[in-house]
């Protein structure tokens, strides 16, 4: 699954009590339809997501940045103190591609050459591969 948004806050590096290292990060992703009433309905769900293949890209996903990611989803419920039901989105992030981030330039991705950043180099794509 793909998913495109807006990081709602800088990725943080946590290491667990086994030495491995996990990237977490929020991701707002927008939609919007038109209701019954022919009315645009703007909605916002929000991601939160692990990145487990290299803790290096936490440096360049800053609040703000737009990303597509590709992965899996996964839900959580539980329930407060209070009783009330609560639940979140999880996104089990397998690549990344920044299109942009604070530092335009070196966070979009693109370095001059029509290369675009990801962090999976296996996917990364030249404008000389494109058909078109």
């Amino acid at each position: 699954m793909n998913i495109i948004g807006r990081l709602t806050r800088d990725a943080k590096v946590n290491t667990l009590p086994n030495e491995k290292q996990v990237v977490n990060f929020s991701v707002a992703v927008n939609d919007s339809y038109k209701n019954k009433q022919g009315e645009r309905v703007q909605l916002t769900e929000y991601f939160n997501c692990a990145y487990w293949i290299s803790p290096n890209v936490a440096k360049v996903l800053t609040k703000g940045a737009l990303v597509e990611l590709t992965g899996r989803v996964s839900a959580q419920a539980w329930l407060n103190k209070e009783g009330k039901a609560n639940a979140a989105l999880h996104f089990h992030t397998s690549q990344i591609k920044l299109y942009s981030g604070r530092n335009t330039e070196a966070a979009s991705g693109n370095n001059g050459n029509g290369q675009t950043k990801t962090a999976d180099k296996a996917t990364q794509t030249t404008n000389e591969d494109l058909p078109f």
